[in-house]
């Protein structure tokens, strides 16, 4: 991200404008024992966006995205440590690793799986990429700073 951000930032500033849109994460916004290095870097991931976006004065857009429960990217099998998605899930922890293993193995409700339902959970990463194309359609005097993406189902407590 540092690198994308150098690579562009001096161009942008020289023509009075551009978009640098951050991938960040939930993760990033509390710290959840199991995640602390990838909680860390998501921080420093918002962290650094906000601060191009003030030192930039107005030249260029900055737009950080926090997805939540993508289960495609694995992150609670392997990125994190799988106990810290107790600290994401609270409560609701027994009830979505049930559902997230009946839809691995193609047995999920029907609801949970169609995003045209209010109880969608799993959600699809297509739909962070529309954000981001979202974003960059706004007019150049709009920015979406902060996009957190949710499935309307999840049992996310963060």
């Amino acid at each position: 991200m540092l690198n994308g951000i150098v690579a562009v930032h001096d161009q942008m500033i020289a023509q009075g404008k551009g978009h640098i849109i951050n991938i960040s994460s939930i993760y990033g916004n509390f710290p959840v024992a199991g995640a602390g290095v990838y909680g860390a870097t998501k921080a420093a991931v918002n962290f650094l966006s906000e601060s191009l976006r003030v030192e930039s004065q107005g030249k260029i857009k900055v737009t950080i995205i926090k997805p939540t429960g993508v289960p495609a990217t694995g992150i609670g099998s392997g990125i994190v440590n799988p106990a810290s998605v107790v600290g994401i899930l609270g409560q609701n922890m027994a009830t979505t690793m049930a559902a997230l293993e009946a839809t691995a193995a193609g047995a999920a409700k029907s609801v949970e799986s169609d995003s045209q339902t209010i109880a969608y959970t799993p959600l699809s990463p297509d739909y962070i990429a529309e954000q981001v194309i979202h974003a960059i359609n706004q007019p150049w005097g709009v920015t979406l700073s902060d996009i957190t993406i949710r499935a309307a189902g999840e049992p996310f407590i963060l």
